[in-house]
């Protein structure tokens, strides 16, 4: 589906749940789109376990950049189309996520959106080779509980346990957490679904 926000239309991938019990708006990285693999198997994983899951191609790529532009243009773009879903899909708690600039914006507009939790696969801590510009304080300012799932060779740092409600960090996983999709799935299910039963 195509949702219109102020900064141009996003495109939506829903998977429903048959009886869902939370709704996990998720959304990629800067240079990526809705079919990585590790967004596969997070929605492959949640929507066995009770949740609705919204895959946003946000409007910067949909228009076909690689870059995100204003974070203030960005987040204001996110609410807009979050509040759209959540009209669509009335009465589900709100769970946001995405992976690296995604999972940046999740944490941002956390309380502004009415989420319960966030889930931040590959946070980008701070640029390559740069740790003294860390974003450590957008994890810990999201003002909700959040999960951050990093591996432990990613070139964008990996968050300290304080900077988080829960950290998972895979051994051998890059930034890209491709190596075993299938294992980023199981760890945000496992943390997601007791919180919605």
């Amino acid at each position: 589906m195509r949702i219109v926000t102020p900064a141009g239309p996003a495109i939506v991938e829903v998977d429903q749940a048959p009886d869902p019990r939370f709704l996990f708006v998720l959304t990629h990285g800067s240079a990526g789109g809705v079919e990585s693999a590790d967004l596969l198997a997070v929605r492959d994983a949640v929507t066995a376990t009770g949740g609705t899951v919204a895959r946003v191609l946000q409007p910067f790529r949909v228009a076909g950049a690689r870059a995100p532009g204003s974070p203030v243009k960005q987040d204001g773009a996110w609410l807009a189309l979050v509040a759209s879903l959540q009209e669509r899909f009335a009465g589900l708690p709100l769970v946001q996520g995405g992976r690296s600039n995604g999972a940046r914006v999740a944490c941002r507009t956390a309380l502004a959106a009415g989420a319960e939790a966030v889930v931040a696969l590959a946070f980008p801590l701070h640029p390559p080779a740069r740790p003294e510009r860390s974003r450590a304080g957008e994890l810990r300012g999201a003002g909700v509980d959040v999960l951050a799932v990093s591996g432990d060779r990613d070139r964008f740092g990996v968050p300290d346990a304080a900077d988080a409600a829960s950290l998972v960090v895979l051994a051998g996983e890059g930034h890209e957490l491709s190596k075993n999709p299938a294992q980023v799935g199981e760890v945000v299910a496992n943390w997601l679904c007791p919180r919605f039963r």
